[in-house]
């Protein structure tokens, strides 16, 4: 699949609107090392989903799934678990 079809993207509209609507805020003991880990870990297993999906030719999902990866960046970048000062690659306001 190499666009993104109107049923593709409701999919993925869907899926983030339900996930919006199921946070909660708790109470944590914040470990940031663990975080970080399982942050770096998720967006690199996306990534190489990304790949995956790919080259089986299916570029929408490769697409989200790259989105996904970068995502799991962007909010350790956020929550200050990663040691990262570049506004071009991560959403931070450092450069």
């Amino acid at each position: 699949m190499k666009e993104v079809t109107e049923k593709k993207l409701d999919k993925y509209f869907d899926v983030t609107e339900r996930a919006i609507k199921k946070v909660k805020f708790k109470e944590v003991d914040v470990d940031c090392k663990k975080i970080a880990d399982d942050f770096l870990d998720m967006a690199k297993r996306y990534f190489e989903d990304a790949k995956h999906f790919k080259e089986k030719g299916d570029f929408v999902t490769a697409f989200a799934a790259l989105n996904y990866a970068h995502g799991f960046l962007d909010a350790g970048a956020r929550l200050g678990v990663f040691d990262v000062k570049d506004n071009k690659l991560f959403a931070v306001d450092e450069t």
